[in-house]
This record gives C-alpha cells, sequence and structure tokens, in this order.
C-alpha cells in the first residue's frame, strides 16, 4: 500500500436466492432498537419452522432462522464451546522459499480454525510462549455483545498478555458466518498469529459440502517487524513500503523460482460447494477468482446478503465473503486465482495459484484462462443485506449541514445523534499498554489522554454518523477501515471531497458489514446505533498505517459498560509491568 497519502498522520503518531432455498417469501423489515435478550422466545420475525439441510440451508431450529437479525434477536444453547491456543516462536516455510523466523498458534499456519454453534458461548484459553513478545488476540467482527474486556486490544480493553502468561477470553457467539483471529500488537499478526473463526448457523444459498475457509494473504520472507521498520522509513522519505513477496492460498504456494507447492482442492461434477474467503494481508488487497466458474456470493463479513454472482471479487483486509461455487463445467483442472490488487496501490512480487480438480481426472497444472475485469478499487455494488433495515436520516442531514468540510480535525455536531467527519490527516491514536482504557473506567477516571483519540457516541438507542474523509494527496491509498464491537452501514463511498448535496448515500437499505473501504482520495459514509456499550477501536487495517496511528476509539455508554473481571485485568496488567521493565522491544508505534 503506497502510504504517501497519510503521511501527515503517520508522523503526527509518532510524535438472489437459489430457487430451492426454504426461506421467508419476503426479507424482513428490521426495526432499530437496542433492546436485546439472548434468551427471548419472541420476534419480531416470521421465523421459518423447517429443517436445516443441503435443500435448506435458510432453516434453523428452535424458532429461528435466515428471517433473525442477529442484532435483534439470537439463541441461548447454553453450551460452552472450549478451545486452547498457545502461541511460540519458531520458523515456518509456507512457499517453499526458506525457512524464516514465525510466530505461529498451535505450531500451524495459518493457526487452527475454532468453530461454535449460533447461540454458544465461546471459551478460548490463550497463551503467551513466546520468549521476547507481549501479544493480545481480537476475534475480529465478534460483537462482544456485553463482553467488552474481551474484544483483545491491548492499550484499550487489556494490557497486553506478557510470555508465559495465560488469559482465558469468553464471549457469547451471538452472530453466525465466518471470521478470523488475530494479534492485536503492532504489525505482530504479519508473522503467523491468524486463524479462522466458524460460527455454524443458517444462510441465504444452498449448498451441498462446506469447504470451509480459504485464507488468502500475501507473505513476507523478512519478518512483520523488519518490513514495518522499512515502511516508517520509506514513509519519512516519501517512498512506498517493500512489496510483499508471494501471495499464499490457504497458507501455500509455489516461489517465483518454482520451489513450494499449490494448494490443491478436489470438487465432484455436479455440486454445490460453499467456500469462506478471507483476506488476512497485512497490506494487500486481492481480487480472486476460479476460472471458468462464478461466485455466487451469500455473506459479507457476518452478514447474510441476497445472493448474486461475479466473475471476479474484491477483497479488502479484513473482509469475508461467503461464496457458492457451482461445479457444472467439464471435468478438467482449473486455477483458482489470488493476485494483489494493483488498482487499490498494493504491490506484490508474485501471484497466488491454487489448483482446482473434477475428482474424475488426474490433477494436473491447468490451461485455464483468467477472467477479465473492470479497474477500479470498489467494492462488489450488488451487495444488498438480506434484512432491510432503513437508517434514519434526519439527524445527519440537519447536522452535515453545519459541519464545516475544510476537514482540518475531526468535527462533532451532536443534534439528537452524533454525527462526526474526520480527517484521515487530521488526529492519530497512540495508546498506553500499561494503563488501558478500560482502567479509566474501573477508576471512574474521566481524562483520558488525548493521544488515546478518543470519541463518545450518543446515549443508547440513538444513532451515530461517521464520515472518513481523505485528503486530495497523491497518490490516492484506500484504506480498509475496521470498526470493533459493532457491523455499521455503509451509507455511502466517493471520490473526492464529500459534499452532502452531491453525495449518492442510501438510507434505504445499505450495506452493512465491520470493514469497508474508505476509497483513495475520497470519502466513506457509515452509520450505526449505539446499543452495545464498550470501548471500541475503528482503525484502518493495513498493518502498517494502524501502526503508525491510523485510528480512534469510540467510548458508547460508559455507565451501561459491563467491566471485565478486575482482579484478572489487573493481575495480567502487573504481570505485563513487570514483564515490561526489562523487555527486549520497547513500544514505538502506536501499539495496536
Amino acid at each position: 500500500m503506497r502510504l504517501n497519502q497519510i503521511r501527515s498522520v503517520c508522523l503526527a503518531a509518532l510524535a438472489g436466492l437459489t430457487a430451492a432455498a426454504v426461506v421467508p417469501a419476503e426479507r424482513v423489515q428490521k426495526r432499530a432498537t437496542s433492546s436485546i435478550v439472548a434468551s427471548s422466545t419472541s420476534s419480531r420475525v416470521a421465523d421459518a419452522v423447517c429443517t436445516h439441510g443441503p435443500t435448506t440451508r435458510g432453516c434453523w431450529k428452535n424458532g429461528y432462522s435466515i428471517a433473525t437479525d442477529f442484532d435483534q434477536k439470537f439463541p441461548s444453547t447454553g453450551k460452552i464451546v472450549p478451545h486452547s491456543i498457545t502461541i511460540t516462536n519458531t520458523t515456518c516455510n509456507p512457499d517453499g522459499h526458506g525457512e524464516r523466523l514465525c510466530l505461529l498458534i498451535n505450531d500451524q499456519y495459518p493457526g487452527p480454525t475454532l468453530s461454535a454453534t449460533w447461540g454458544d458461548t465461546m471459551q478460548v484459553t490463550v497463551k503467551n510462549a513466546m520468549q521476547d513478545n507481549g501479544t493480545s488476540i481480537h476475534w475480529h467482527g465478534v460483537r462482544q455483545y456485553h463482553s467488552p474486556g474481551m474484544d483483545g486490544v491491548n492499550g484499550i480493553t487489556e494490557c497486553p498478555l506478557a510470555p508465559g502468561q495465560t488469559k482465558t477470553f469468553t464471549f457469547p457467539v451471538s452472530q453466525y458466518g465466518h471470521s478470523w483471529y488475530h494479534a492485536h500488537y503492532s504489525s505482530q499478526y504479519g508473522d503467523g498469529i491468524v486463524g479462522n473463526l466458524v460460527f455454524d448457523g443458517p444462510s441465504t444459498a444452498n449448498y451441498d459440502e462446506d469447504l470451509g475457509p480459504y485464507v488468502i494473504n500475501e507473505w513476507y520472507y523478512q519478518t512483520a517487524l523488519a518490513v514495518n521498520s522499512i515502511a516508517f522509513q520509506n514513509l519519512q522519505a516519501g517512498g512506498p513500503p517493500p512489496n510483499a513477496d508471494n501471495v499464499l492460498i490457504n497458507g501455500t504456494n509455489k516461489n517465483a523460482n518454482g520451489g513450494g507447492s499449490y494448494n490443491k482442492v478436489s470438487v465432484k461434477a455436479g455440486k454445490k460447494y460453499r467456500l469462506r474467503l478471507v483476506n488476512m494481508s497485512v497490506d494487500n488487497y486481492m481480487r480472486v477468482s476460479l476460472d471458468n466458474h462464478v461466485l455466487q456470493i451469500m455473506a459479507s463479513d457476518f452478514i447474510p446478503v441476497v445472493p448474486f454472482y461475479v466473475e471476479t471479487l474484491l477483497l479488502a483486509i479484513g473482509q469475508r465473503y461467503d461464496v457458492v461455487i457451482t461445479t457444472n463445467q467439464t471435468a478438467s483442472n482449473y486455477w483458482f486465482r489470488a493476485d494483489a490488487a494493483a488498482d487499490c496501490l498494493s504491490g506484490n512480487n508474485f501471484h497466488g495459484l491454487a489448483i482446482w480438480t473434477y475428482n474424475s481426472v488426474a490433477v494436473a497444472t491447468p490451461t485455464t484462462t483468467a477472467y477479465s475485469f473492470t479497474t477500479g478499487c470498489v467494492e462488489p455494488s450488488q451487495v444488498e443485506p438480506y434484512w432491510l433495515q432503513p437508517v434514519p436520516s434526519s439527524s445527519f442531514a440537519n447536522d452535515i449541514g453545519n459541519l464545516p468540510l475544510g476537514l482540518t480535525k475531526a468535527q462533532v455536531a451532536p443534534n439528537g445523534d452524533l454525527t462526526i467527519v474526520w480527517s484521515l490527516d487530521s488526529g492519530s491514536i497512540d495508546v498506553d499498554w500499561a494503563k488501558p482504557t478500560i482502567e479509566y473506567l474501573f477508576e471512574g477516571n474521566t481524562s483520558y489522554p488525548a493521544a488515546f483519540n478518543l470519541l463518545p457516541t450518543m446515549q443508547e438507542g440513538a444513532w451515530n454518523y461517521v464520515v472518513i474523509q481523505q485528503s486530495q494527496q497523491a497518490p490516492p491509498v484506500p484504506h480498509p477501515f475496521h470498526l470493533h464491537g459493532h457491523d455499521f452501514f455503509v451509507l455511502g463511498q466517493g471520490t473526492g471531497t464529500f459534499s452532502a448535496s452531491t453525495a449518492a448515500l442510501n438510507f434505504n437499505n445499505p450495506p452493512r458489514r465491520d470493514t469497508a473501504t474508505v476509497i483513495g482520495g475520497g470519502w466513506l459514509a457509515m452509520a450505526f446505533n449505539s446499543n452495545n456499550p464498550g470501548t471500541w477501536l475503528m482503525h484502518c487495517h493495513i498493518a502498517w498505517h494502524v501502526a503508525e496511528g491510523l485510528g480512534l476509539q469510540f467510548l458508547e455508554s460508559p455507565a451501561q459498560i459491563t467491566l471485565p473481571d478486575r482482579t484478572q485485568f489487573e493481575g495480567q496488567c502487573s504481570a505485563w509491568q513487570s514483564y515490561y521493565q526489562t523487555a527486549y522491544w520497547d513500544k514505538d508505534d502506536s501499539g495496536i
């Protein structure tokens, strides 16, 4: 990702449904509310009564179905699902280029897939067995309803986990679908601390078999710490960060010299396969496709969508798409392709390939041809949430006209709801590992340091509108922004300077997700409801950018926040403070 455009902020920081689907005939009109009761047996929607299966994936059980918006209602199974992961210093060689230092979970890359069922309680015990690294583990996109202390962001929800220490994360599985977990300690996850989350539930399209997660990410032959340092040095000189060296698909690929091995997938003719795509990169937007086969999109991030078809698909860092692939082509070998999106100013020295083979033929090198595509770093325009949710527009319309859009600093204009305009050149975040934001809540201390870049949200049930504006410097760098604690409504995206009078905004049924792009040289308008008390980070998911300070945090309904166990919290901080007195590595960036 080319970084000239955020130079000032960085320097400041360091100073349609398938025919056989059985689902309700009409999509459900959702009413905005902050009232969510996990054990409720009533619903505002007409949940289907049928059995979940290959031709009825919209069904679920116990009065829940694809019609149930999980922000309004979710089941409680009473089941605790335990997992245990250990992070170690080791080496790995995913593409045959050669061994390098890696930080791995349970000695595998990517780390293990952690699974549960909608309505379960997930319990993950994390042990830091690294010698010279603290860490924190974030559960990307997980709402953490009434469990903000489990979000896993050092400097905000906890102190880093010191070497030799263990923490058990416990949180409700209030959503369903696919996501991932990763270290939230500087750029550390680029060295291997990543894994998948799969929460079983209904879907808007039918399929015969679930192939599980399919991870796409770039790979560097230097460590993430080294690349992060080079990226910052280049930034100071006005240049881009280094290109990545390769693209991995499910943790493997051949390298530019021919070593390594392709990921291989065997399929049967005439079947429908679910594939859970995720971009776990630190710097690269990715464009993926399977030669001769279209992708039926049925979920974006955790949100079920009205199914639609594409030949190629752009994934921003942190985004997920659940797709269905129908094996209706001539039995043969086909390339699955994953390439860094140059039109998003992503840089990579190689490309990702995997071999998909119909099981009636022998595995061989494919001779298939890639799809063509229209360039442009824009997300799919067809994304439409399955649950209809209009977003109120009157407060935004009243406030935005009163905000100066010179965008030299963050602007806040409450008027019943909250409207924020944030220029990416105007402020940056720098957390305190030893005294996280939640510690201030324990103390009842509202004197938050300016470096926390903390903004209040409106009261419970009100709406928060955010316009993120990028300056007009060149080159126009896109930024994948991720919000913790919520999914959000994407009201609009555009190039140039945001103008309320000309911007095409969708309040009727906007896309809803937890990661979306600020278009290079442009803007992103989003909205979310105050319905989850906590302290929530929002940041660019390019690792070099957030390490350089490109983020802020929202303090939502502080008097109603369910705080974590104080004894455990303070014990983790005490262990960290003791370790950090003689730690090998000092904090030299934003910390997140």
